[in-house]
């Protein structure tokens, strides 16, 4: 009997020259911080090769919903037209699914703002401590005021 799903194995002899052209897949870490810096800047960027991963899209995602403009294209190109320094309060809570990098930086970012800011997240999210983030922001936020005052500490 013969399994159609077996692995072969082959045997490629050494090339003497190789030519073409790769295409890496967009850095997550760097995506996420081009999306939330965009959202705040001034005008509009363009950004090429964004990560296809769920937690920069959880950036953008909360992006919009604070008042940028997000235009997903072809090709992993994402327009953000920014908010000019001023992000708006939503009306439902900031869903950063299961990004952590999402929900840091956005505290960092929305504790200057004005309003009132709720981040949530998915079940593993709500799990992880975040008092290495609040506690920085302690200053500048009241508690019941932070940004992170929904999360367990």
């Amino acid at each position: 009997m013969h399994d159609s799903n077996a692995t072969q194995t082959q045997l490629i002899k050494p090339a003497r020259g190789i030519q073409g052209s790769v295409q890496l897949p967009g850095d997550k870490s760097i995506s996420h911080r081009y999306a939330l810096l965009s959202a705040l800047a001034t005008g509009t960027t363009r950004l090429s090769n964004f990560s296809t991963g769920a937690d920069p899209w959880s950036s953008l995602g909360c992006s919009e919903a604070l008042g940028a403009t997000v235009t997903r294209q072809e090709g992993g190109v994402v327009e953000i037209t920014g908010t000019g320094g001023v992000l708006r309060a939503p009306s439902t809570a900031l869903d950063c699914g299961n990004s952590g990098s999402t929900m840091r930086m956005l505290a960092g970012l929305l504790a200057p703002q004005q309003g009132t800011f709720t981040l949530i997240g998915d079940a593993s999210l709500t799990r992880r401590p975040m008092e290495r983030v609040r506690k920085p922001l302690g200053p500048w936020v009241p508690r019941s005021r932070s940004p992170m005052a929904t999360r367990p500490w």
